[in-house]
């Protein structure tokens, strides 16, 4: 009587793995999606200002064992629909700025594009975790337009300085390897890093302001004072061109 139910379980388990390998799909491409659109305002910003606010970009999605395993921990039904709506992790996109200040105008850019909807907003540079984490966190939904339907998935987006970026990835490679289980001596220490960092960006960013302000004055003193000067330099170059395509006839 028991081999009926096996089978059964079985046959379950293989139509929730199709299902999975599908949905995994659709965020893969919304990740795409995002990430093509970050790259366009990064090029475009570039160009217009030379000056480019994002100096890298990592993506990650995650694996169906990382998504089934916080689904357990979370005590989520292990079910398509649960997963969509309650784990909004599941593509991962992180932009590394140099100033604080580019994390901001980064997120107003992205939060301008009229086919993504921010449906999550965590400031955690302006209210640091206990533990000294700063970063600006955002949860947007994208639509993937496949062949039969469009999906709405979702893609967070991990803002923060290179800064931030280097003391995330040390306190995450330290709590790997405890286990989570950390010397209180360390989270002293990570907390006082944590600290010493902000400080840091704040005087770089003290540092990139008035560097701004002395571009934007010898950028002042760069123009021409007298009105006609440019218009009399197209001119000549307008003469001479000529003189030149007419055999200095002219």
């Amino acid at each position: 009587m028991e081999q009926p139910q096996k089978n059964l379980n079985l046959d379950q388990l293989e139509t929730f793995r199709n299902s999975l390998a599908r949905f995994m799909m659709y965020y893969k491409f919304g990740m795409q999606e995002v990430s093509t659109k970050i790259d366009i305002l990064k090029q475009e910003f570039q160009y217009v200002h030379s000056y480019n606010p994002i100096e890298h970009v990592k993506s990650r999605l995650k694996t169906p064992q990382s998504i089934i395993g916080k689904a357990k921990r979370k005590n989520y039904d292990l079910t398509i629909e649960s997963i969509r709506e309650n784990i909004r992790d599941i593509a991962g996109i992180r932009i590394v700025c140099a100033f604080t200040s580019d994390i901001y105008r980064v997120a107003g850019m992205v939060m301008q594009q009229k086919d993504l909807t921010v449906v999550d907003y965590k400031d955690y540079i302006d209210a640091p975790k206990s533990n000294g984490y700063q970063s600006l966190h955002l949860v947007i939904q994208v639509p993937v337009f496949m062949s039969d339907r469009v999906e709405q998935v979702y893609v967070e987006l991990q803002i923060r300085t290179i800064a931030m970026d280097f003391w995330a990835s040390l306190e995450h490679k330290i709590y790997y390897k405890y286990d989570k289980d950390v010397p209180q001596k360390l989270r002293d220490d990570l907390k006082e890093a944590a600290d010493t960092i902000a400080c840091l960006d704040k005087k770089m960013e003290k540092i990139h302001k008035e560097m701004q302000a002395i571009r934007v004055t010898n950028d002042r003193k760069d123009k021409p004072t007298d009105p006609d000067h440019t218009t009399k330099e197209l001119t000549n170059l307008s003469m001479n061109y000529l003189s030149i395509l007419f055999n200095d006839h002219l």
